[in-house]
């Protein structure tokens, strides 16, 4: 495989969350092992845009609570000073948002930020984010909307993320007007645990969405629901809040091995074990125990239906070839009819 040099990077700002949601790995603490407990700090991040000036964007969510770090109002001046976009795209449970942080998020520009609110009214949104107050996190929306306001800043761009359970769908309808009422975009998502609180109104949910459940989504469409992350490894490598490459933003069952912080970005990610993963992805290379993706579902979902991550060259080639067989088969067809069959077959290529 040939290197990666990725300009933009997943990277974890805090694994701590103070929320409970019932099938979240930080939650039931499936993450500690890999990941553990931490924050970046401002100093690391300083160091890292530093010496990897290819950044050009960072993602600053995943596994924990973003706002729970006492340091990002550094980290999203550091990020500002130095003309590099940062997210927050991969979610926000907005609970716990002190005011500096906010007048951090919209006076440093955080380009956008993704609120996960799964439901309309206080009842129904702790049912799965327990310990969670939707009037808290409506009122949070409402303080961005109004520094946006005072700052005549158009950032953070926000989205409202509904996770669609049998408990709330009955609120899609209401969400989305809420959302707009925010000027918040609207996207509701399917949950990735579907024995929890499964979906009641099949119909109205693969209306929806495509399908009422992940597993029908792949029997449906042929690919996984979130196929996508795959091609971080390429794109967007995920990096821990202590520097450690991880890969994709779903891995929580080991590193590859390098440290981003200490080697660099682009060292990290051409690792001989990131390599390896790009190749099993593409269906080059076995499955091994020491690569984390060995242990993802997706992983799994890929190998056992043939269906390997196609990256832009591979597709231009797949394409390309299919193009020359058209030609040669258009221009057999043709030489076949001036020739009466008498050249064609010997002369081109099927």
């Amino acid at each position: 495989m040939p290197p990666v040099s990725p300009t933009r990077i997943l990277l974890e700002s805090s694994s701590h969350c103070q929320l409970r949601c019932p099938s979240c790995p930080t939650a039931t603490g499936a993450i500690d092992a890999a990941i553990g407990r931490g924050f970046l700090t401002a100093r690391n991040f300083e160091h890292l845009l530093t010496h990897n000036p290819q950044l050009r964007e960072v993602e600053l969510s995943n596994y924990g609570e973003i706002l729970l770090n006492p340091e990002l109002s550094a980290i999203l001046e550091i990020a500002h000073r130095r003309g590099v976009i940062v997210r927050a795209d991969n979610g926000v449970n907005l609970n716990s948002a002190p005011e500096a942080a906010l007048e951090a998020i919209v006076r440093f520009g955080l380009r956008s930020m993704t609120c996960s609110i799964d439901g309309a009214s206080p009842e129904t949104y702790a049912t799965y984010r327990v310990r969670g107050s939707f009037d808290r996190v409506i009122a949070n929306v409402k303080r961005i909307n109004a520094l946006k306001a005072l700052h005549a800043s158009p950032y953070p761009v926000l989205l409202w993320q509904f996770v669609v359970f049998g408990h709330n769908e009955h609120e899609l309808g209401a969400a989305r007007a809420r959302a707009a009422e925010l000027g918040m975009t609207f996207h509701p998502k399917l949950s990735w645990d579907s024995s929890f609180s499964p979906v009641r109104d099949r119909a109205r949910v693969t209306a929806e969405l495509g399908a009422a459940t992940r597993e029908e989504f792949r029997d449906a469409k042929g690919t996984t629901y979130m196929s996508k992350i795959c091609h971080q490894l390429w794109d967007s490598p995920q990096v821990n809040w202590d520097g450690r490459m991880l890969g994709c933003c779903r891995n929580f069952w080991g590193d590859f091995g390098a440290n981003a912080f200490d080697v660099g970005v682009a060292a990290a990610a051409n690792s001989e074990k990131m390599r390896h993963a790009r190749r099993m992805l593409v269906g080059k290379a076995p499955a091994r125990d020491d690569i984390p993706c060995s242990s993802c579902e997706i992983y799994h979902a890929r190998a056992e239906s043939s269906d390997w991550v196609e990256r832009p060259a591979t597709s231009f080639r797949k394409r390309a070839r299919l193009a020359m067989r058209t030609l040669g088969r258009t221009l057999g067809r043709t030489l076949l009819g001036v020739s009466g069959g008498r050249m064609g077959p010997r002369t081109v290529a099927p």
